[in-house]
């Protein structure tokens, strides 16, 4: 599946830069890779020329009525300097997120498809630890109007919450995570897990409501417990905004949450553990200005005398102001501030993780856009209880990240 999805990404990208001339591709039937050169062991697949005056068509076959391909990569440079003298500052060039993205078209419905999604994976930990390895981040099958105004993903599908934040709040993902999964804030999920997901949208309200195995996409998934997730919102000026919508006035206020049975991910006092947690949310946004503020609180779910080691509560805020003459510049401001329930430090005092983000950002067009920001970890806890504690070391990084989307 992986090779024939990156040579059919290979074979429209290739096509999309022919010219009039026309170009010859070729394919290797071992490795499906295509060529633009004849070589020992391709075959040929024929001449494609421009949409005008095709003189052959290329061979691509799909049981799909329509394909639609698309592709998101994060590529970026980051200098970080340690408050610690003992740990030297690093410089790297990173590629963060690499998503090459299929949806097929199945059903009579235009809006019912099939989507998949590889993504980027960067092995830091392993036996492999180094490689850039591909893996499925989606692939689900998304049914219209299966009721009233509601939808539905079946399959490695949207959780509810980080999609809504990434697409109506926080567009600066590509920089620094969200609230949510963010390591030195709150980390309690991720954006993609097994299960089923009933999306509704209305003109004044949107909901989603899922099931789902519980751990996520990239974590080990044992089968014990299911987990409840949930957002609610209310869209209270009847505009539902989404992908840096610059001319829409609208303000949402969202509740959301997981109810998460024996987690896997978060196993403690040798066993799986509960994850519960609620926050609140809004945004408003004009064309030239975002404000945006979310509070989320996770409980103890131990029994006895040991603490949870995700429990604990915090906030965060972020705004936006937009200028050019197509608000093409931004300046953005964030802070996160989360403090776990564990006790570490002198006198057992409790310790807060903060986080701290200023950028300027420039959309060059719909397809790049580039960011320059800084980012510093500034937290109440001592070196030796840092890891513990689930903190970054303190830290101030400096970051250069080009957006780049298809």
């Amino acid at each position: 599946m992986k090779k024939a999805a990156l040579s059919t990404l290979a074979a429209m990208t290739l096509s999309m830069t022919a010219y009039a001339e026309g170009i010859e591709l070729y394919t290797d039937p071992a490795t499906g890779q295509i060529f633009t050169q004849s070589g020992e062991g391709r075959e040929a697949m024929g001449r494609f020329v421009s949409a005008d005056a095709p003189t052959k068509e290329v061979p691509w076959y799909s049981h799909a009525d329509k394909l639609k391909f698309g592709g998101l990569t994060y590529l970026g440079f980051t200098h970080t300097d340690f408050k610690d003298d003992a740990i030297s500052d690093t410089d790297k060039f990173e590629m963060r997120r690499a998503y090459v993205q299929i949806k097929a078209y199945l059903l009579e419905d235009p809006k019912s498809y099939f989507r998949v999604t590889l993504d980027m994976e960067h092995v830091t930990s392993d036996a492999t630890a180094g490689d850039y390895n591909v893996r499925f981040k989606y692939a689900y099958l998304y049914l219209n109007e299966i009721l009233p105004y509601t939808g539905v993903e079946l399959g490695m599908a949207h959780r509810p919450w980080i999609d809504y934040e990434e697409h109506n709040s926080w567009f600066y993902r590509d920089t620094h995570w969200t609230f949510t999964e963010a390591d030195n804030s709150a980390k309690l999920s991720n954006s993609a897990d097994l299960g089923v997901n009933f999306k509704t949208e209305t003109k004044y309200f949107g909901s989603e409501v899922g099931l789902f195995t519980g751990e996520g996409y990239h974590n080990v998934e044992d089968g014990a417990g299911i987990s409840f997730e949930w957002r609610a919102t209310a869209h209270l000026l009847g505009e539902n905004g989404k992908d840096k919508q610059t001319t829409t006035t609208y303000w949402d206020a969202s509740f959301f949450g997981q109810y998460n049975m024996d987690n896997h991910k978060y196993t403690q006092a040798g066993e799986n553990q509960d994850l519960i947690w609620g926050g609140l949310h809004t945004v408003f946004n004009m064309p030239s200005f975002m404000v945006a503020a979310q509070y989320i609180k996770s409980e103890d779910t131990i029994d006895g005398p040991t603490v949870y080691s995700k429990a604990g509560e915090g906030y965060n805020a972020h705004a936006v102001y937009r200028f050019g003459s197509e608000k093409q510049f931004r300046v953005v401001g964030r802070y996160d501030a989360w403090t776990p329930e564990e006790k570490y430090g002198v006198d057992n005092e409790t310790l807060t993780k903060h986080t701290y983000y200023g950028g300027f950002v420039w959309e060059q067009n719909k397809n790049i856009e580039w960011v320059a920001n800084v980012l510093t970890y500034d937290n109440d806890v001592a070196a030796d209880s840092t890891k513990a504690s689930g903190a970054k070391d303190n830290s101030t990084n400096y970051m250069l990240t080009a957006q780049v989307s298809f």
